[in-house]
């Protein structure tokens, strides 16, 4: 999978003068473009942009990571079909290391931390796998979509036989 460029850098914050004391801490309240995430069902597109609301914090071992992203996102109906769009507020609590463990914490440069792909991740996990535009749906319009069942559909007759099976035509049995 290509590497995605990145969306804002907005999301590397500057550490060298917080790095090494722990309990300091920095306050990140932004609005920043993450580019376009994007499942099946729904997705984020860079306009309008998330806004950040989090802190960042130096601990033993690193540096931690919490608060929330709030985006808007837009999909398909699961069952009419129609656009629906809805917001999402994405809580994040995240940690950073000089040597992060993979898919548990996330790299912490030198003198700066790369939030977005901590940001990416926990907002593509709130985005909804089967979005309704409304609870009471009741899926597509039958004028514009009209369906049929079995018992509607005209009766044929059977489907031709096999040729490879008429040979047993001819088998009698007593």
């Amino acid at each position: 999978m290509a590497k995605e460029s990145r969306a804002d850098s907005r999301m590397l914050i500057g550490i060298s003068d917080i790095r090494g004391k722990v309990g300091s801490q920095r306050e990140i309240q932004r609005t920043v473009d993450l580019g376009s995430i994007e499942l099946e069902s729904a997705r984020v597109r860079s306009h309008p942009k998330a806004e950040l609301n989090l802190s960042l914090e130096v601990i033993v071992s690193g540096m931690s990571l919490a608060g929330t992203a709030r985006v808007t996102w837009t999909g398909e109906c699961r069952r009419c079909l129609e656009d629906v769009a809805g917001e999402l507020l994405s809580e994040l609590d995240e940690f950073f290391e000089l040597n992060p463990t993979a898919g548990e914490t996330y790299s912490l440069g030198a003198d700066v931390v790369d939030i977005e792909p901590a940001v990416r991740d926990a907002v593509v996990l709130c985005l909804p796998m089967t979005p309704l535009c409304t609870n009471d749906c009741v899926g597509p319009d039958p004028q514009r979509f009209p369906t049929t069942t079995e018992a509607e559909e005209p009766q044929t007759k059977e489907p031709p036989r096999d040729p490879r099976w008429a040979a047993l035509d001819n088998v009698k049995f007593d």
